[in-house]
């Protein structure tokens, strides 16, 4: 991959890279880290992944793989802090409904994951399996069980609200 072929990549994959991953993450400035982790990583192996294919989707895996791991080693921190006193409270410029980002955060990772690569990066579901190395019937079935979840997430949150006024 030429210089120029990966700032062409950067400019046009940043952003959607960086709202995709915060759909996963729930943390915008967790979703930048990771997405610029991801963008330092492709120039670092950039030779491989010229042979690999999709710079791309190289970068989206990766991002999204960070992200996962961040989260697990952050976990047993998190726990610690919630109970000595209150948590830090994220406040991004949000590019979602913050009742959408909720509810995905609410479903399992493999759901939400799914989700947000098909309805937020635009992918096929064969394109999904192949990035995330799962069976195509996999990702059916957890695009079929993600939507169920959100909706009935989606639904008590409205019928909560709608109580409330």
């Amino acid at each position: 991959m030429s210089p120029e072929d990966y700032e062409s990549l950067y400019r046009a994959r940043v952003g959607p890279l960086t709202r995709q991953v915060f759909a996963m993450t729930g943390n915008w400035s967790e979703a930048q880290d990771v997405v610029q982790e991801a963008f330092v990583r492709a120039w670092q192996h950039r030779a491989s992944i010229d042979r690999a294919g999709s710079p791309e989707a190289w970068v989206r895996v990766t991002a999204m793989r960070l992200a996962v791991s961040r989260w697990r080693k952050q976990r047993k921190a998190l726990i610690a802090w919630r109970r000595t006193g209150p948590t830090h409270a994220d406040a991004p410029a949000e590019p979602f409904d913050r009742e959408l980002i909720a509810a995905l955060q609410a479903l399992p990772q493999a759901q939400r994951e799914a989700l947000v690569l098909h309805y937020l990066a635009d992918q096929s579901v064969a394109e999904i399996a192949d990035s995330l190395g799962v069976p195509v019937g996999t990702v059916k079935a957890r695009l079929s069980r993600g939507r169920t979840a959100l909706a009935a997430h989606l639904s008590v949150s409205n019928r909560e609200e709608a109580q409330h006024v």
